[in-house]
């Protein structure tokens, strides 16, 4: 939000990988319009690969009502430069430059969106009730949240009944943080039909639960560590019996002179990875964010030593304002749609990056490579506009929740406003 409208609007910006495209660049002010009377032409640059040829044929060009039509061939999976140029006194000046993106057909058919996976109300230790934590998420750009309370569903709960029946396209889900008895490792439960940690109150069938775990585990472990590694899978069983998503969060959490969990518990958490996502990047401040680049560095480490591993980048945080690490990591997560059950299945398939948005700082995606480049297109040409409209739709948001009966008369403009910008975005059949 806030960024300058760009001098043109290109349509679309994502295309299918080896397939002739046009492309629609229409002037948003008198400024830059065309002159149809000039001679213009456009290089090709695909960033990546063309056999031993760094550009293409030139593309073919035609106007029509106030647009440049540019139509052209866009090989395999890369970022292209389009490099419009007019002639001058017989010499090609530059005018501007476009960048688009090719993809091929199973990342094409998904779509982009931005979650918060874990984040806090003011009904364990934050600042805000969690309607107004969910509707202040959409105002900066996100299209789905859950609120993880510690050891609290109901606030979830309280999120998604604050805004039901309104219209829009952004989701709400339940959520909670789990804290198992005794047990130093915290989890997410991420859209369960029940709660986790009321699961706790019944002690002994609890107890019961763990114990048939650990009668499964054989002696690969410090015995100390059996019961917490138990309890954790536990956990995540339950929280896959719900319909959840089970996350495990910041392993390299600096509390107490010491990491949190041991590190004996972290890598039998690796090794055998009963959890279905990693939390990758999680909410720390700036003096903390070495325990970011250890947990990126253990990923990346475990990958080569287990394959690939589903993650999810997580803000944490306790207050609706950058200082309280409000925007500063979220998730991209590449899915059919954001509703609950495509998110879960593109997550556990490794279609996910974990976003570092540092205050005054590029954003920085963590993850699979393919999906990182693809990710640092869209946070340069895609998610400003996407987040601009967000933010009117959580402005809206915001004042329903604070009590204006009339807020919610708004959402379906909004929302068709919105769903229309991002159909153009993707190039059609």
């Amino acid at each position: 939000m806030g960024a300058l409208e760009p001098a043109y609007d290109v349509q679309p910006l994502v295309l299918p990988a080896d397939a002739a495209c046009t492309i629609s660049v229409r002037p948003h002010s008198a400024e830059h319009r065309f002159d149809p009377a000039a001679q213009y032409d456009v290089l090709h640059y695909p960033c990546e690969q063309l056999g031993a040829s760094s550009t293409c044929p030139p593309p073919a060009l035609q106007f029509e009502g106030g647009r440049l039509l540019i139509r052209a061939h866009f090989p395999d999976e890369q970022e292209h430069v389009l490099l419009l140029r007019v002639m001058k006194d017989g010499k090609p000046e530059d005018v501007k430059e476009f960048r688009v993106y090719s993809l091929r057909e199973d990342l094409f058919s998904r779509r982009p969106f931005k979650g918060d996976f874990h984040i806090h109300s003011n009904r364990s230790d934050g600042r805000e009730p969690p309607a107004h934590v969910a509707a202040a998420c959409r105002r900066i750009g996100m299209d789905f949240v859950a609120v993880t309370d510690h050891r609290r569903y109901a606030p979830s709960l309280e999120a998604v009944r604050s805004f039901a029946g309104i219209e829009t396209d952004f989701r709400i889900f339940p959520g909670e943080e789990v804290h198992p008895p005794r047990n130093p490792v915290h989890m997410i439960n991420f859209g369960g039909r029940f709660s986790i940690n009321d699961l706790f109150a019944d002690e002994a069938a609890y107890l019961s639960g763990v114990a048939e775990v650990e009668r499964t585990l054989g002696d690969l472990m410090i015995e100390g560590d059996r019961y917490p590694y138990a309890s954790s899978v536990w956990c995540f069983n339950k929280i896959r019996e719900a319909g959840g998503l089970g996350i495990f969060c910041h392993p390299y959490w600096f509390v107490g002179h010491r990491y949190e969990p041991s590190g004996t518990l972290t890598s039998l958490l690796f090794s055998r990875r009963p959890f279905d996502a990693f939390e990758l990047i999680g909410g720390y401040r700036k003096f903390e964010l070495e325990s970011n680049t250890l947990q990126a560095a253990r990923y990346h480490e475990e990958c080569l030593r287990g394959g690939p591993m589903p993650i999810v980048g997580v803000s944490d945080a306790h207050g609706c304002n950058p200082d309280d690490l409000f925007g500063w990591y979220y998730t991209i997560v590449f899915s059919p749609s954001n509703e609950l059950a495509d998110l879960i299945a593109s997550v556990k398939a490794g279609c996910s990056v974990a976003v570092e948005a540092l205050p005054d700082e590029s954003a920085r995606p963590h993850g699979p490579f393919r999906l990182v480049k693809f990710a640092r297109f869209l946070l340069r040409e895609f998610f400003p506009g996407h987040d601009a409209l967000c933010g009117e739709e959580g402005d809206r948001l915001l004042a329903h929740a604070d009590g204006d009966a009339a807020a919610a008369a708004a959402m379906p403009a909004l929302r068709a406003r919105s769903r229309a910008r991002s159909e153009a975005v993707w190039a059609g059949p």
